[in-house]
């Protein structure tokens, strides 16, 4: 198949254009570099010079893809507003098609809010914070889109770890910087959470698949604390297990709103991703294989 993927050169999107390469199908991937583009010529995808705020820079690879996957966030105050734009430039491409097509969306568990140990699904109420309702309004426009030939697909990753880090990453460059993991809060919460090759698999499966207009949580099944987590990535950069803890408040001076999502406590239920794509998380947690997750890191910084 022929699938363009948004954000290619990103944490989510490179290890997902990576992934379809290698099963054979012909990906083209949106960058913003000649540097990043390179990197995507090195493993087979053909890279798309443009950004999200330029919709005629990527309208046209969009238009001849059987499969969109839209993974791009763009770091800064525009985010949702070009995550708008490039669900409705991509959205508008599918629909001028006479032919199938599928457009992919990457959203989040944060959607859900702050859940506690309670088991949610996808039919449990969203409780998004402030800053990502219209995230949800985004999703909601994507599914009420899959009708006639096109199709639709939400997909609401947990936290990724592995490779180059995420979210995670902060816990071993603090480790390393300070000797100490940074954590926000005490680390008592359970993120909900995932590997970037478990998650890319799951875009894989999903473009392959003839499933359309749902929503499908992608989680594995580790229940490790944050201060767990921590405590486990500090050791690995050799700071003894050392975990410092930081305020929201003071975190969020930094880090903006999404500092009190990094407290939240989620259990979330990823059955109906494994029943439809026959999915399985390969990896057992980020504590269980911490070490090389440390390395890859570590690799990966210095290249």
């Amino acid at each position: 198949m022929r699938v363009f993927v948004t954000g290619a050169s990103g944490y989510i999107g490179a290890a997902v254009a990576a992934a379809l390469a290698r099963t054979g199908h012909s990906v083209s991937g949106l960058v913003r570099s000649e540097d990043k583009a390179r990197r995507l010529a090195a493993v087979e995808v053909t890279p798309v010079l443009g950004e999200m705020a330029a919709p005629e820079s990527y309208r046209g690879a969009a238009a001849s893809s059987e499969v969109v996957i839209h993974c791009a966030a763009e770091p800064s105050a525009r985010y949702l507003e070009l995550d708008r734009l490039a669900v409705e430039t991509c959205l508008a491409a599918a629909a001028s098609s006479a032919q199938t097509r599928l457009f992919v969306y990457t959203s989040g568990v944060w959607v859900y809010g702050n859940t506690g140990p309670d088991l949610l699904d996808e039919t449990s109420p969203l409780d998004p914070p402030p800053f990502l309702r219209l995230r949800v309004e985004h999703e909601a426009r994507v599914l009420a889109a899959s009708r006639g030939l096109v199709r639709t697909l939400v997909l609401r990753p947990g936290c990724v770890y592995g490779g180059g880090g995420g979210l995670t990453a902060s816990w071993f460059a603090s480790a390393v910087a300070e000797g100490a993991a940074r954590m926000v809060g005490d680390g008592s919460c359970r993120w909900a959470m995932v590997h970037v090759e478990d998650l890319a698999d799951a875009y894989l499966r999903a473009a392959e698949m003839t499933t359309g207009g749902e929503s499908l949580n992608v989680t594995d099944r580790s229940r490790f604390t944050v201060r767990e987590c921590a405590e486990a990535a500090s050791r690995a950069a050799g700071a003894a297990g050392a975990v410092r803890a930081t305020p929201v408040a003071e975190a969020a001076a930094t880090m903006g709103a999404s500092a009190e999502c990094l407290t939240y406590s989620q259990h979330v239920d990823s059955r109906k991703v494994v029943r439809l794509l026959g999915w399985q998380p390969r990896h057992g947690g980020f504590v269980d294989g911490v070490v090389r997750y440390f390395a890859a890191w570590q690799a990966l910084r210095e290249a």
